[in-house]
This record gives structure tokens, C-alpha cells and sequence, in this order.
């Protein structure tokens, strides 16, 4: 559980590891048929459990095959991928197993410690493409990360700090089946709202931490394309993501959603941006899926 940064065993989605070159290596991940948070919808695995797997990689990796120390920060700086609906589909009654054969790039180390690393991700089930992925992160050492982050390293403090919760949106244009898992809340604003952060939800928040978490703004990114789509019924099936400041605990955080033109499959895209302190701290191009009428 440490390799991944989640404390709850039944969160941990990795089953095992190899290292197949000096930078390369594959990642084997067990997705559950049943998951609280990660549902299943027409018919498809959610393909946000693929964000996750990916993101238990980066620590999985940086601890296993860089000596990088527990107690680093790991930092995302940009992730960007695109999945096969298709290739979700729930087969029969069994957890879905998935292959990541990922390939490191444009690791620089320092005093022999790993200090940024770049991933390249091709994920395969059943030996059916599944998906690709690339994600880059930095690496800073708890004494830096505390000089950076100055009052907001303290994660006591940070938490006593949390705003409280506004009321969340329409389950039905989220895609969402439980009010607890909605992460926006509507504004008078069109194709805008208020980042609900919930530092109690048991997925989203798996452990205390000093800002929220990249997954809650992956997942604020996927509810907010579907709440502009909405009628539609549509799933995510791709991401270009850059984060570039933290999302603070104490202030509220603007989550806004533009319609763009479609990509060049054809299919709906979303420029899905997050605003903190007049400030863009997060943007996503997220593409959609339309899914079929009768499904």
C-alpha cells in the first residue's frame, strides 16, 4: 500500500510489477467488476479507473525503481490520455486485468536521486489496446516541499481550513449516482460552478493531505464535460490535463466549462479549466464519448 500513497488496501488497483529494460517496465492492475466510486455505465468499466492505476505508478516506480525516499512529495505537472471505449466493455462477472507496458523518460536525478520523471503508458486487456497515456512529475524532498508550501505544508492546519460544503449538483448531469460523489456545485452561471471539496469522501480523499488531490480534479474535469453535454449521454474517453498551481483547501475554487470544436475522430471535446484566488490553477481539453441510443 505504501509503493501507491493509498491506505486503504481495497483501493489499491496494482497487482504486480517487473522491469523489463534500464526505463522500462510492466505494471499488471486489477480493476473490481463492483466499485463504489468507479462505476460502471453502459455496459463500460468507468475510465477513470485508469486514471487512478496510472497515478499508483508514479510512487509504485519512484519508490520500487528509483530509490526515491517515502516522505517525497511527488508533484503532476501535466497527463494527458486516451482510452478504447470499446475496450471497457464488463465482460461476464469478473474484475477486468490490465497490462501497462510503460516506458521512462527524461528522468533527472540529483546526489543519485530521482528528481522529475516522464511516463509513456500503453495499456492493454486481453492483449486488445486498451489505452495510452504520458504523464510527467517532479520530485521534491519534504524539507523543499515544506519551504515551498510554507503555512499550507501543515496538513492539521490546512484541514482545519476547509471550507464547507456547498450543495452539489444534479446527479443526473454529473453522471454520478450518489449525491457524496459529486465534486461541483451549480453557480448562477452557466457551464460554471463551485469545486465541492470533501475531505471525508473515503475514494477522493484516502488519506489527509494539504491541498485537494489531483484525482478530485480529474474527476471535477469529467463531471463537468458531462454536465455540459447533458442531455447527451456521453463517458469520457480522453484528457489533455495541465496543473499548474495547487488547489488550496481554504478558498473557493471555480471550475468552468467551454464547448470547442470536435476532434478530429469526431467526437465532442470540453476545455474544462479551474480558477482559485483570480488564478487558473488546473485546465483539461476533455474528449467525449457519445454513447449509442438504446444503452
Amino acid at each position: 500500500m505504501s509503493y501507491t500513497h493509498k491506505t486503504n488496501p481495497a483501493e489499491v488497483l496494482l497487482a504486480s510489477w517487473h522491469r523489463t529494460g534500464n526505463d522500462t517496465f510492466t505494471v499488471t492492475a486489477r480493476w473490481p467488476r463492483e466499485h463504489a466510486f468507479y462505476l460502471a455505465r453502459f455496459g463500460r468499466h468507468d475510465p477513470l479507473f485508469l486514471t487512478e492505476t496510472v497515478r499508483q505508478t508514479l510512487p509504485l516506480l519512484s519508490h520500487a525503481a528509483y530509490d526515491v525516499p517515502f516522505g517525497h512529495q511527488l508533484l503532476w505537472k501535466d497527463f494527458g490520455w486516451d482510452v478504447d471505449p470499446e475496450a471497457l466493455r464488463v465482460e461476464g462477472g469478473s474484475d477486468a486485468e490490465v497490462a501497462l507496458h510503460i516506458t521512462a523518460s527524461d528522468v533527472k536525478y540529483r546526489r543519485e536521486r530521482a528528481t522529475a520523471v516522464t511516463l509513456f503508458v500503453e495499456a492493454e486487456r486481453a492483449g486488445r489496446r486498451l489505452a495510452t497515456a504520458r504523464t510527467s512529475f517532479t520530485i521534491q524532498d519534504r524539507a523543499v516541499y515544506e519551504r515551498l508550501r510554507g503555512r499550507y505544508a501543515d496538513i492539521e492546519s490546512a484541514n482545519a481550513r476547509v471550507l464547507p460544503l456547498p450543495p452539489p449538483s444534479p446527479t443526473q448531469q454529473t453522471g454520478r449516482d450518489r449525491f457524496q460523489d459529486v465534486v461541483l456545485s451549480c453557480t448562477d452561471v452557466p457551464l460554471r460552478w463551485q469545486l465541492r471539496t470533501d475531505t471525508s469522501h473515503p475514494v477522493l480523499f484516502d488519506h489527509p493531505v494539504d491541498h485537494a488531490p489531483g484525482m478530485l480534479l480529474l474527476e471535477a474535469a469529467r463531471q463537468a464535460a458531462q454536465a455540459a453535454a447533458h442531455p447527451r449521454q456521453t463517458m469520457v474517453a480522453g484528457m489533455q490535463c495541465d496543473f499548474s498551481r495547487y488547489a488550496e483547501l481554504d478558498a473557493p475554487c471555480w471550475v468552468t466549462a467551454k464547448v470547442l470544436p470536435r476532434d478530429l475522430d469526431g467526437r465532442p471535446r470540453m476545455l474544462v479549466t479551474a480558477e482559485q484566488n483570480d488564478e487558473e490553477i488546473f485546465t483539461s481539453v476533455v474528449a467525449l464519448y457519445e454513447v449509442p441510443a438504446g444503452h
